[in-house]
């Protein structure tokens, strides 16, 4: 039988509940909304014949927020794809700089979506002021999540980093 590992020998510090983190509120919120409209869409599909066309735009872009919150929360879990058979054949110290590689590269590519985000937003801002096609709601205000909940993706890659280096 496995025995449990105690994360802290001091009796009466771990037993306070660890506090729900805001990017988990917002991957639940998110959840939960697409899945009520959902479940609208297909009420209103089976009783009355008719479909919200409006519901799936708002769906995907929720979707799409929900991604970026939830790569934060898989980058800090150590859930991003990796080499791990290769990895474990690295020496401790080409270990560390393999770490430190992988999480610039994981940030760098990150700025970059975020970068070229951004720049879409100003263009929709300024030049295009184009609106979606069903609820016509500027598209710009579906961009604004991907740079805003990339905050998330950038503490997950740090604290994933940080938790390998700290393991050795």
């Amino acid at each position: 039988m496995r025995e449990r590992q105690v994360r802290n020998p001091e009796p009466g510090k771990d037993d306070a509940p660890e506090p729900i983190r805001l990017d988990y509120w917002i991957a639940a919120i998110l959840m939960a909304v697409m899945s009520v409209i959902a479940f609208i869409n297909i009420l209103s599909r089976y009783l009355f014949h008719f479909s919200f066309a409006a519901t799936e735009e708002i769906t995907i872009n929720l979707f799409v927020w929900l991604t970026v919150v939830g790569s934060g929360i898989a980058f800090e879990r150590g859930g991003q794809l990796g080499m791990v058979t290769l990895f474990n054949r690295f020496p401790g110290a080409m270990k560390k700089g393999v770490v430190l590689f992988s999480a610039g590269l994981n940030a760098f590519l990150f700025l970059l979506v975020d970068f070229y985000t951004i720049l879409s937003i100003r263009d929709e801002l300024t030049l295009f002021r184009a609106t979606s096609a069903a609820l016509n709601i500027p598209v710009w205000v579906y961009y604004v999540g991907v740079p805003l909940f990339s905050v998330f993706v950038f503490r997950g890659i740090y604290r994933d980093a940080m938790n390998r280096l700290a393991a050795g």
